[in-house]
């Protein structure tokens, strides 16, 4: 549906954009992340249409931005930072005049504004002022006009930004509701947002792709063991706590135990193993032999804030150790 091949934007001596490719397919919902001036913004403009790029190629649903920019603006929703809104119109009135602007007959406007509403809970506000609702509200009337024309993708630029808990979450849902009918992008610096509603990851640091991948598979490249969290229930009190971490530490496998939790009759630990090496079965084995309660046993993943970081920060290292050379 998305197709960048070694897209790149310079102003001047600045490089914003270096010479990125990954493609999206059909009806993904991908978080695009990248710390600040990484070159998000710039590179959602260019598959919009709204900068050009120096060099490579992007496209959507098969035309070219670059070559047949009103056939790619037919098929994508734009939301930016901003929502580009009229605070002194109506709801109603303002989506009906963004699906003009899109190219809805007169026929037809009537009932894309009225499913839009529908789609984005807008029902109780849409006779409304603009300038008179809350932040989330505005959010809300942003994807709207973004989905108006039924576009078959969606670029979303920090859709959450700003918002209180009840309606990032309100939010999020609406999201997860459009996946099944767009391809959508969606960038934001809320990383529990991507792992919530987004199925792969693009990251970008100082304008250079560093991964494009599901949280899970990032997690297994950055770490290359296996964690796990186990949960123990001693039977009559037996054994302590040192005694189950010391036959924890002896499986076959283990490099790291680490207790996390000592209470109501459980203990908690995490278990890390050598490179390579898989150990679920073992400790289950271990704990069952033993004639303990195993109470849980599950993989422990790295939080998209640790992948986020490891990937950014080395970039950023390798970028200031190539500049004192």
């Amino acid at each position: 549906m998305i197709k960048v091949e070694g897209l790149t934007k310079r102003y001047a001596r600045t490089v914003a954009v270096n010479d990125i490719s990954f493609e999206v397919e059909k009806g993904q919902i991908v978080g695009f992340l990248g710390p600040n001036g990484a070159g998000k913004t710039t590179t959602m403009r260019i598959l919009t249409g709204f900068l050009p790029a120096t060099q490579g190629k992007a496209s959507v649903a098969g035309f070219d931005v670059h070559e047949s920019p009103m056939e790619v603006k037919k098929r994508i929703g734009y939301l930016p930072e901003t929502p580009p809104l009229y605070p002194e119109m109506e709801v109603s009135e303002y989506l009906e005049y963004a699906g003009q602007l899109k190219g809805i007959t007169t026929g037809d406007i009537k009932r894309r504004t009225d499913d839009a509403i529908g789609r984005c809970s807008l029902g109780e506000v849409r006779s409304k002022l603009i300038g008179k609702l809350s932040k989330g509200y505005r959010q809300r009337v942003g994807i709207a006009q973004a989905i108006i024309h039924n576009p078959d993708v969606l670029i979303l630029d920090e859709p959450t930004s700003g918002l209180d808990p009840k309606q990032i979450i309100e939010i999020r849902e609406l999201l997860r509701a459009l996946s099944g009918e767009h391809t959508i992008i969606l960038s934001t610096h809320i990383l529990s947002e991507v792992e919530h509603s987004c199925e792969r990851v693009i990251i970008i640091s100082q304008g250079k792709l560093v991964a494009q991948d599901s949280v899970a598979n990032l997690t297994n490249r950055l770490r290359g063991s296996e964690a796990v969290a186990l949960e123990v229930a001693p039977v009559e009190g037996r054994p302590a706590a040192t005694e189950v971490q010391q036959r924890l530490e002896q499986v076959s496998g283990v490099s790291r135990v680490m207790m996390k939790d000592a209470r109501d009759g459980r203990l908690v630990f995490e278990v890390e193993s050598l490179q390579g090496r898989q150990i679920r079965s073992e400790l289950a084995r271990t704990v069952v032999n033993a004639g303990w309660n195993l109470n849980e046993l599950r993989p422990v993943g790295l939080s998209l804030e640790d992948i986020f970081l490891q990937l950014t920060g080395a970039e950023q290292k390798d970028e200031q150790e190539g500049g004192k050379k």
